[in-house]
């Protein structure tokens, strides 16, 4: 029998004429596992995380499969798109907090058991979110992003996704990490475990991140994304120009910093989620 894997990179290898009966049923049998979190975009092997290009080229093969359909939640209140990613609808067996106000979950993005959702929030196709985190108002998790355990992604926080090119790496959010208020991490950025990006920290493949604790600058390369260290503490910064005009009117340009590492006292000051819960 084929594999899942080897039917996903078959069927998306072929163009629109070439798809037979059955792919619309391998596509599902996809979409289930990948609900399930059986199968996911990305996964940590030794210590860095791999993208499993298969699964993005299946995500991209539902869009193909798809037709626009309607859904209506009342007489009033319509959604038109793609039918083969609807809504997510939870039960109480699936144990996963899902606080009324206008929230949405894509089927085929994995909510773990405990999650907790606070409205309004999006959690979209491909994306996995594991135990114990909290999603807050108007927070978005984007396509095939990476959340661990235990994280709090703050209100308005926006967890950037991508799908293409297939063979990019999503953002990663580690375990225990708290992200702030209005913080944006895009372009593939990794934060790992426990970190914590005060309010309003823009991350992207283009942001150096200075570390005035150990006197380092961190940057995105081809090879590799922007990584946060485990523990860092990131607030929103800026370094002035030194050159040409921007010099002589005394600008700057925005940059993360990272101030410290987490001690004790920062782990009194994130302590306030759990009673939350």
């Amino acid at each position: 029998m084929e594999s899942l894997q080897s039917a996903i990179e078959r069927l998306a290898s072929q163009d629109e004429k070439q798809l037979d009966r059955d792919a619309r049923q391998t596509f599902m049998d996809f979409r289930d596992a990948l609900t399930n979190g059986k199968i996911r975009a990305a996964q940590k092997i030794d210590g860095k995380w791999v993208v499993n290009t298969w699964v993005k080229l299946g995500i991209l093969l539902g869009f193909r499969l798809g037709e626009l359909s309607e859904s209506r939640l009342d007489a009033n209140l319509s959604f038109v798109d793609k039918d083969t990613y609807p809504a997510r609808r939870f039960t109480v067996r699936d144990r996963v907090r899902i606080v009324p106000g206008g929230s949405s979950v894509r089927l085929g993005a994995y909510v773990a058991p405990t999650v907790i959702c606070m409205p309004p929030m999006f959690i979209n196709v491909g994306a996995y979110v594991d135990e114990g985190t909290m999603v807050d108002s108007h927070a978005l998790v984007g396509s095939c992003a990476q959340i661990g355990k235990r994280v709090h992604l703050s209100a308005a926080a926006q967890i950037g996704g991508v799908l293409e090119p297939v063979n990019a790496t999503p953002v990663v959010i580690e375990d225990d990490v708290m992200v702030g208020g209005n913080c944006g991490v895009y372009e593939g950025t990794v934060v790992r475990a426990r970190a914590v990006l005060g309010a309003g920290t823009i991350l992207t493949g283009s942001t150096p991140l200075y570390d005035i604790v150990r006197g380092q600058v961190y940057r995105a390369t081809a090879e590799k994304p922007l990584e946060v260290p485990e523990n860092a503490v990131v607030v929103p910064g800026s370094r002035a120009v030194t050159k040409g005009q921007a010099a002589e009117w005394k600008l700057s340009l925005y940059t993360p910093v990272i101030v410290k590492y987490r001690d004790q006292k920062t782990d009194q000051g994130v302590e306030l989620e759990e009673w939350l819960r």
